[in-house]
């Protein structure tokens, strides 16, 4: 039995167990603040401004969490029985509690990964697109795109598959959402701008509280329509903040912080190449995650903890996920926490 490694655990459960640092929560004390509901805070506005032009994007709205961001562009986009598509297993899909048939009334549909894993083909669109038909015959309206797309192991759209996929949605009659809470991953693991990766969408929602470590907050971006509604929509679902600035200060520091992401992959280089010298099947990771393949992932999640290395389990596996608080150092000790497989 491999002992456990010295000092605290290593998360590596998720990119969201991150804390803010002394500048971050310097940030935060020092906000300008006001009430958003009333008058607008400034230093949200600021924060807002700041992340329009990176996403190509008219105007933008802060949101507590990507869940909900992701929820008010369904409410802002459907008709109560209005069907979406979406990439199988998707994070508006899977993992959001089911809000999107709750509360936005949407009816989903997943398109298979016939371009690679995490993404659809173009042709996929307008096969999966009812058309005609009688009256109470399903109607489409939207497609939610996902990058990077998480269940696929962190896995990148291109600009170019971006727009094709678009270009696709477009010409079927349905509106685009992008996902791109981590979308800032995508942007440096292909060295191109964030907006290459928004061009052409009708809404898109980036995290400030995943790789780049603020503790709260996301951001939906879309034209000066979507977002005055989307805005409407944010106080019914209660999101509306009054200081927020104090929120919104640490996304600042945040963006500063898009370069070091290419850090954080590397790291998951290194876990994955690492754990594949030791005889462990794992996917060379296009981001920060990586995806350990075995066949009893509850099993192989308990015993890591038990080694000081904290990881969560998958339909098929073990993901582990690097971020900013998971140094090199941290790395070696997870893979000398590996016992040899079997």
């Amino acid at each position: 039995m491999t002992p456990p490694p010295a000092g605290p655990p290593v998360d590596l459960r998720s990119d969201t167990v991150t804390r803010p640092d002394a500048r971050m929560r310097e940030a935060m004390a020092r906000a300008e603040v006001g009430d958003d509901v009333l008058d607008g805070d400034p230093t949200m506005r600021m924060l807002e401004e700041k992340v329009a032009p990176l996403l190509g994007t008219e105007d933008a709205l802060w949101v507590p969490s990507g869940s909900m961001g992701n929820l008010i562009a369904l409410c802002v986009h459907l008709e109560r029985g209005d069907r979406f598509l979406a990439p199988d297993r998707a994070h508006i899909l899977d993992l959001e509690a089911g809000t999107a048939a709750w509360l936005a009334g949407g009816m989903p549909r997943a398109l298979p990964w016939t371009a690679g894993p995490g993404v659809p083909s173009p042709s996929d669109v307008p096969r999966a697109v009812a058309r005609g038909g009688p009256y109470f015959a399903l109607r489409d309206r939207l497609l939610c795109l996902e990058n990077t797309h998480g269940a696929a192991g962190g896995t990148v759209t291109r600009p170019q598959e971006h727009r094709q996929l678009v270009g696709a949605a477009h010409a079927a009659g349905l509106l685009v959402h992008l996902d791109g809470a981590r979308l800032w991953n995508a942007a440096v693991a292909l060295d191109v701008p964030p907006a290459d990766l928004a061009e052409g969408v009708d809404s898109v929602q980036v995290c400030l509280s995943k790789g780049l470590g603020a503790p709260v907050g996301s951001v939906l971006a879309g034209s000066a329509e979507v977002v005055k509604e989307g805005r409407r929509v944010r106080k019914m679902l209660g999101g509306g903040v009054r200081q927020g600035g104090v929120l919104a200060a640490a996304g600042l520091v945040a963006l500063e912080r898009i370069d070091r992401l290419a850090e954080d992959h590397e790291h998951a280089r290194l876990l994955a190449a690492g754990l594949a010298d030791r005889g462990w099947k794992t996917d060379a990771p296009q981001t920060n995650v990586v995806m350990l393949r075995v066949d009893d992932p509850a099993h192989t999640v308990a015993a890591l903890a038990g080694r000081g290395v904290l990881t969560v389990p998958t339909d098929d596996g073990v993901r582990m996920m690097t971020h900013c608080d998971v140094s090199r150092r941290d790395i070696i000790r997870v893979l000398e926490a590996f016992p040899p497989p079997g």
